[in-house]
């Protein structure tokens, strides 16, 4: 198999374009391990309310 160099590839990619992309990942990362926090949260909440009844 043969890799072809990113400078020779027949699509290139804008620096521009790939920092938007990186941009929209960190963001996606960033609400994704938010939403997980708070299902982590919510499950210790609802354990410990159950806990005291």
């Amino acid at each position: 198999m043969t890799d072809i160099p990113e400078s020779e590839s027949p699509i290139p990619v804008a620096s521009d374009q790939q920092a938007r992309r990186t941009k929209v990942i960190r963001q996606r990362n960033v609400v994704m391990a938010l939403m997980l926090a708070f299902f982590a949260v919510l499950f210790f909440a609802i354990t410990i309310v159950k806990m005291k009844t």
